[in-house]
């Protein structure tokens, strides 16, 4: 296992060597710098040098900022950054052209700290926005056209812009455990859309989330093939005390 530099009450300081060492090869070829569950509060700067890895894995530190420096990671595929303490995305997200899938769930994002860059995200099939402070969803999002699967849970939302409902790839939709008036209930927002699923959330005590290279691998064609309608599996919902041997979560109707 990398070795990982401490610094002091700042957190931990990753170095050029321990990100190298920190690089895995996925099922389909493709370089994953996995950086999860270190303890670090800012982006470490040395993994630009890094740049050209096809998936990012940040989640489970404490970072609460990512910088425009993102930008230089052209070849992104897969961007995880859940559980984290981030308040707001940079713009320069919005110039990763090459991301299909993007999880920011459990951090404390608001809805002005969506940049309207995101609906630049034109490949982007897989969006988990779920566990945040968010109290709408941007109608941007409906220019999202791959947009298949999104994961809106546990926010503060009273509604489901049509702009979103009305996405034309879009199957699998999570808004559970959200103030919804009890007059428009979470189903009444996508049963009129027979193509979106609903998921339920489990309790907290059960969420996990499990190991996606699988995910990956079903995906790789995606942005060569944007006609392709993959069969993907269920929204996951990862937290902060995600189990460490990610297992997939089960979904309970409560």
């Amino acid at each position: 296992m990398a070795k990982v530099k401490a610094k002091d009450k700042k957190g931990r300081k990753i170095t050029l060597k321990t990100a190298k060492n920190s690089i895995r090869i996925s099922f389909d070829g493709g370089r994953r710098l996995d950086l999860s569950k270190m303890g670090i509060t800012t982006f470490p700067t040395c993994i630009l040098k890094l740049a050209d890895v096809d998936e990012l894995d940040l989640s489970r530190n404490m970072l609460k900022k990512i910088p425009s420096s993102i930008e230089k990671f052209q070849k992104l595929r897969w961007l995880d950054l859940h559980s984290n303490q981030l308040e707001e995305l940079p713009a320069a997200i919005g110039t990763l052209q090459s991301l299909f899938y993007l999880n920011i769930c459990n951090n404390k994002l608001t809805t002005k700290g969506l940049p309207e860059e995101l609906k630049l995200l034109k490949n982007l099939c897989i969006l988990n926005l779920g566990l945040n402070c968010l109290d709408s969803i941007p109608t941007t999002l409906g220019e999202m056209k791959e947009l298949q699967e999104i994961g809106v849970f546990d926010n503060a939302l009273t509604t489901i812009p049509d702009s979103v409902k009305k996405l034309p790839k879009l199957k699998k939709l999570n808004a559970k455990r959200n103030p919804f008036p009890d007059s428009t209930k979470p189903e009444e927002h996508v049963d009129s859309i027979k193509r979106i699923e609903t998921l339920y959330i489990v309790e907290e005590k059960d969420l996990c989330c499990q190991d996606e290279r699988d995910k990956v691998n079903k995906l790789k064609n995606v942005i060569s093939s944007p006609s392709n309608d993959p069969s993907f599996s269920s929204l996951l919902t990862p937290n902060s005390s995600a189990k460490n041997n990610q297992e997939e979560w089960r979904l309970k109707d409560k």
